[in-house]
């Protein structure tokens, strides 16, 4: 048993150890994620850019470190052997001497600018840039090569290269050419490294551009279709093979929907018109027989069939009918109701924020208004509508001080045929429609209805939709 517990003890803290990594890998994901770009494009264009820098990077590094930082190295060693062999000149020449074919040898063989002057102090280190590989080759080899004070400065003159040695009683100075202690094709290096890179990113991203186009071309033609707006007219499948696909895919899909669209319009149509001739028979029927309070009464029944039929209808017609989208005005609109609202002598306060003009399906968008609208003037005294036409997005408030919806049936309205028992519930000529068919049409524009607590007592509607 024990040796049993000792076998699974590692194993478990094990899988425990394992999922807190995962965990811990996923938390960081999540966390980068978040500023990580959200385009295609962009992201593309990412996958794209990440490598080369990397690999410019590596190149750049085994470059610094084994080309450069070497080559350094040894004209660094070479400069310094030279300087070396002109101190022992110098130091070795005979008193009184004014060194002057020291200075000629130096200038002819070396390529060394070399003056003997009076001793002073040595300048202070000067503070070498950031990564100076020259500054400290040639320091670390000139301490080995010089055993007396040195100063050097690989920053002043970009060309040149000063070095001063203090002796006794002089100082000797030497100018060497930059291109003797360093490398001078780095720059040559630096050019060919970024141009390269710029050159491939150009590329890049005309590449990525036009395959990213058509993926942008079909999301922008489904929306549209999704919002029941036509198709661009120059939509028509590109790209790689796969987007070509599904650019293909998309058509015939929405040319079945179409086509399913005009045959149910059809079907509709034609049941209409043989419900509705059977109705009109009836009610001449009814006026040639029977006694007139039989005939009101049966009369009041045709008038309830004809009602529920037309609701019916309407709900099952959907977006058939209308599929050309159009500019509708709110100023018009709210106009129409201010009259419906004397007349049915209901308090009724509006707003209007932004363009009056929308871009929708009008006859849809003016069904869908006048139901919740219709609604609140049935159940309230008073109603407030306030519109803001935001860039890309209208939204309207309905709000009424009448009974309202429990909270927890709120959705359970937007169901075609439910009617709630009390409170707010439908008239006997109802048919539990209005709002199934408000959010039906709000969703096919791309946008929504929700319902809440109204700051005058009863219900709030919410309308937001893409115009």
């Amino acid at each position: 048993m024990a040796s049993s517990d000792f076998d699974s003890a590692p194993s478990g803290g094990f899988r425990v150890a394992l999922a807190g990594l995962n965990e811990s890998w996923t938390r960081f994901w999540r966390r980068m994620s978040f500023y990580l770009p959200k385009r295609l494009y962009a992201r593309s264009l990412l996958i794209v850019v990440m490598p080369m820098i990397l690999l410019q990077s590596v190149v750049a590094y085994i470059y610094m470190d084994r080309y450069w930082s070497a080559v350094t190295q040894r004209l660094s060693a070479a400069t310094a052997r030279e300087l070396a062999v002109v101190v022992d000149l110098v130091q070795n020449a005979p008193p009184g001497s004014d060194y002057r074919d020291i200075i000629q040898i130096a200038n002819s063989h070396l390529e060394f600018n070399v003056y003997v002057l009076p001793p002073e102090p040595l300048p202070a280190p000067a503070g070498a840039p950031f990564f100076d590989v020259l500054n400290d080759a040639l320091n670390e080899e000139i301490a080995q090569r010089v055993k007396l004070p040195f100063w050097i400065d690989t920053v002043g003159n970009s060309r040149t290269v000063e070095m001063r040695v203090a002796f006794p009683d002089k100082v000797l100075q030497v100018f060497a050419p930059r291109k003797q202690a360093a490398p001078s094709n780095t720059h040559i290096f630096l050019v060919w490294m970024v141009g390269t890179s710029l050159v491939l990113l150009v590329i890049a991203i005309t590449f990525l551009r036009n395959q990213i186009r058509p993926i942008i071309a079909l999301t922008e033609a489904a929306e549209s279709f999704g919002k029941g707006r036509p198709a661009p007219r120059d939509f028509r499948p590109r790209g790689a093979e796969e987007v070509r696909r599904a650019g293909l895919a998309f058509i015939q899909m929405r040319e079945r929907i179409e086509r399913q669209l005009e045959q149910r319009t059809a079907m509709l149509s034609g049941v209409s018109h043989d419900l509705r001739t059977i109705l009109t028979r009836f009610r001449l029927q009814l006026a040639l027989v029977g006694s007139k309070s039989d005939r009101e009464a049966l009369n009041q029944d045709i008038d309830a069939m004809q009602s529920m039929l037309e609701g019916y209808l309407q709900f099952a017609r959907g977006e058939a009918e209308e599929e050309e989208t159009g500019v509708f005005d709110l100023e018009d609109y709210l106009s129409r109701i201010d009259e419906e609202a004397e007349l049915l002598e209901r308090s009724l306060g509006f707003s209007l924020k932004g363009d009056p003009k929308v871009f929708v399906r009008p006859q849809a968008f003016n069904r869908l208004l006048d139901n919740i609208v219709g609604n609140a003037f049935r159940y309230a005294k008073t109603v407030r509508v306030e519109m803001e036409h935001r860039p890309g997005m209208l939204v309207v408030v309905v709000d009424d001080n009448g009974p309202g919806i429990p909270a927890d049936q709120r959705e359970e309205v937007f169901k075609a045929f439910v009617r709630l028992e009390g409170g707010r519930n439908l008239d006997s000529s109802g048919t539990g429609l209005g709002l199934a068919i408000a959010r039906d049409i709000a969703r096919s524009h791309g946008g929504d209805i929700m319902l809440s607590d109204s700051p005058l007592g009863g219900l709030r509607a919410i309308i937001r939709v893409p115009a």
